[in-house]
């Protein structure tokens, strides 16, 4: 067996040809930071999504609701972030951050809803 370096720690350690690690904390700590690093964009695009989220269902207290896009706006809604988009057999688009959605209608007003799950 050789003497190697430990790709997280610098310390010496002696393994196979192959071996980057020390100990599996290393290993462990080494790949977390590299996760974190790809995962962080896909976090803070959560993050958004689950506040869109909230404010529909806030401003929901029925099965639809009328309100302006300034209400939107001023709660924090990020019209750029959505999940999925669905248009309807009249050719309505529905925005969607998972079950709750909006769709545009007159002087700057959506029409929000909460779409009918089977789970």
């Amino acid at each position: 067996m050789e003497k190697r370096t430990c790709s997280e720690c610098g310390e010496s350690f002696h393994g196979r040809a192959d071996k980057k690690f020390c100990s599996d904390m290393c290993r462990n700590a080494f790949n977390n930071k590299l996760n974190s690093v790809s995962s962080a964009f896909v976090k803070s695009i959560n993050v958004i999504l689950r506040k869109n989220r909230k404010i529909i269902e806030e401003l929901l207290p029925e099965e639809t609701a009328k309100v302006s896009q300034q209400k939107l706006i001023d709660k924090g809604f990020n019209f750029n972030y959505h999940t999925t988009i669905t248009t309807t057999k009249t050719g309505k688009s529905y925005v969607f951050c998972y079950e709750y959605g909006y769709l545009p209608i007159e002087n700057n007003y959506y029409l929000l809803v909460k779409r009918k799950t089977d789970l």
